[in-house]
């Protein structure tokens, strides 16, 4: 399995606008209309990503106790489903049920979005402030697949929990690592 890091975009970057498809809601969703009162965590994830395999259950338990806090999550998949037919639109939807996605998972068919984000590898995650300035970007913790360190979601979390109190977010951030994106 691919061990691919994050571009890292510039803190400070302002979070480039999409509208995709929903495959939960079956309608297209915008940036606009997603984003969070008090920031938006946009995650670039996928349905056969060992690593995001890996993520899903924090990813869950995140969304559903920060959503109520002001913040919004979206996760985006931009994988070239012609050689990777199991990131297909139908199967996100099967996905995001099964796992009980608490988000919207939109399909970035095109791979502009993900090519504005500078996204490289699944999962990675973005976290932008209530004026969608770029306040946090890298991993979700260290663990990975068979590392052995339990899943915690403190890197995102942390980012999180200092945005909601208005404090300084560190910015010694460490890449998230995965899949590399399926670029067509």
């Amino acid at each position: 399995m691919a061990r691919t890091p994050s571009n890292m975009l510039a803190l400070g970057t302002k979070a480039p606008d999409f509208e995709l498809f929903d495959t939960v809601s079956d309608t297209v969703l915008g940036l606009q209309q997603l984003k969070g009162e008090k920031g938006t965590v946009v995650m670039f994830i996928c349905n056969h990503c060992p690593f995001v395999i890996h993520v899903n259950p924090e990813i869950v338990r995140l969304g559903n106790a920060y959503q109520k806090k002001g913040i919004s999550f979206i996760a985006i998949s931009s994988n070239d489903v012609e050689n990777y037919p199991q990131d297909a639109p139908d199967l996100m939807t099967k996905v995001a049920k099964q796992e009980g996605y608490p988000f919207p998972y939109l399909y970035d068919a095109s791979q502009e979005t993900a090519k504005a984000y500078n996204a490289a590898c699944t999962p990675d995650f973005y976290l932008f402030d209530s004026d969608l300035n770029l306040a946090y970007r890298g991993q979700l913790d260290d663990s990975r697949p068979g590392n052995g360190i339990p899943l915690t979601g403190n890197d995102l979390r942390n980012a999180l929990d200092s945005l909601l109190n208005n404090k300084a977010i560190d910015e010694n951030q460490k890449p998230s690592i995965g899949c590399n994106i399926k670029w067509k």
